[in-house]
């Protein structure tokens, strides 16, 4: 598939030469190119699976490798090349191309429209040549370097009795078939930068008996319940406003401060390259927690608190949730917490984390998965650093009333561990001897 894609790609590229040309570099290539494969990926699962995560994960790693292979300015992911005299604009055009036609084969016609804007009349034909194989080599690297990757895979979950904190099927309130439970396999894909999904275990949740778990409990039961008398209507924005799933609402960012701050090619990329490897090692990391502690959720505790053995805990059998939906799978810790702070990290990198700004979310789910959109009043909140937004982003499950506290604390941690892995280990600048 890989191999058949490049090929149509260079012939088509080779048999316009005569009259292509190319605009100037520029940043709204990589938006645009984002933006593009995201839109088409919520479209076809709602980000229900890691399929379009760790396709733009891919697509802006190979962007990102092969102008790196051109300029040399930062550490290739996959693909390590030496093209100087390329055209920039055409491989990192190229290399969206092959990722985003491999993945989407059925919207090869959506990518080959946007390729093709890219191309005009000007450029010499050598860099343009140069370019699209280099783009296409960076294509591929990447592409062979995830097979086998298990970002669809699925893992075998043994259900076990029903017991104090321990995760318990809900399918009325979640909407799913008896039996099902979402996210095992998760837990065992390969991150980009990850050395196995278990690297960074978080500490154990509370015990049910103790003082703490019993503040938590209470927390969630009154912030978190639908129609709160106790939640300001601030904390009901945050819960709202906060449900956009990470890899639409952070890129959705990042395309934003792109644009403000003017941020070149070569930097855009590598931006929204760290971002999604954040993300997709976020929800890697966070998954293998969950489903290593097994936690219930708090609409099976707050109803089936009479028998959890902590006497300050009263139950309430109707009780129901902001979010008025529970997702079918562990709780602790937060994957949304987890991978909002990771993706905050990549930002932190390139920004600073003293950075003032304002983040969009305009239209969230509903309820749960595929319940329909609501648009949000006002569409945004503003931040001073990039951390606030991310511990904001953890504590808003409380109100959603689908998480305890330190779900959410625990997330924020996990998911700053998991971002200062990929920074630390990946994409870094290259200091060359004079």
């Amino acid at each position: 598939m890989i191999a058949t894609q490049v090929r149509l790609g260079l012939a088509c590229i080779a048999m316009c030469l005569p009259s292509v040309v190319v605009l100037a570099e520029d940043a709204t290539l990589a938006i645009e190119w984002n933006e593009t494969v995201l839109n088409l990926a919520e479209v076809e699962d709602g980000f229900m699976t890691l399929k379009g995560l760790r396709t733009v994960t891919m697509m802006h790693i190979a962007m990102h490798d092969a102008l790196s292979a051109i300029n040399g300015k930062y550490e290739c992911y996959a693909y390590e090349g030496d093209t100087p005299a390329a055209n920039s604009v055409v491989a990192a055009n190229q290399a969206a191309f092959v990722v985003a036609v491999d993945q989407y084969p059925n919207q090869q016609e959506v990518f080959t429209e946007l390729r093709d804007k890219w191309l005009r009349s000007g450029a010499a034909i050598e860099p343009l040549q140069s370019g699209t194989q280099v783009g296409s080599a960076a294509a591929q690297a990447i592409l062979a370097s995830r097979e086998g990757d298990g970002w669809d895979g699925e893992a075998e979950y043994r259900w076990h009795p029903m017991a104090p904190g321990v995760y318990a099927e809900f399918q009325e309130h979640s909407g799913t078939p008896q039996g099902f439970i979402f996210g095992a396999g998760w837990a065992n894909a390969r991150g980009f930068a990850l050395e196995r999904p278990d690297q960074f275990r978080v500490p154990p949740p509370p015990a049910i008996l103790s003082a703490a778990y019993a503040r938590a409990f209470e927390e969630v039961k009154e912030l978190g319940r639908f129609q709160s008398m106790s939640r300001t209507p601030d904390q009901t924005h945050i819960a709202l406003w906060w449900k956009d799933f990470a890899e639409n609402s952070h890129n959705r960012l990042a395309r934003d401060l792109i644009e403000k701050e003017g941020l070149p090619l070569q930097e855009a990329v590598r931006l929204l390259a760290l971002l999604n490897m954040a993300i997709f090692d976020g929800y890697v990391s966070s998954f293998d927690n969950k489903f290593h502690y097994n936690h219930w959720r708090p609409y099976t505790a707050i109803r089936w608190a009479e028998n959890d053995g902590n006497p300050e805990t009263m139950p309430e059998a109707t009780w129901t949730n902001t979010h008025r939906h529970t997702y079918a799978f562990p709780s602790y810790p937060s994957a949304h917490g987890t991978a909002c702070a990771a993706a905050m990290t990549a930002f932190d990198d390139v920004f600073g984390d003293d950075y003032s700004f304002t983040m969009r979310i305009p239209m969230v789910d509903v309820a749960g998965p595929f319940s329909g959109k609501i648009e949000i009043h006002p569409p945004t909140r503003d931040f001073e650093r990039f951390s606030e937004a991310a511990i904001q982003c953890g504590i808003s499950r409380v109100y959603l009333g689908i998480h305890f506290r330190y779900d959410s604390v625990e997330g924020v941690r996990l998911g700053e561990q998991v971002g200062r892995n990929v920074l630390e280990n990946f994409l870094r600048t290259r200091h060359h001897k004079d």
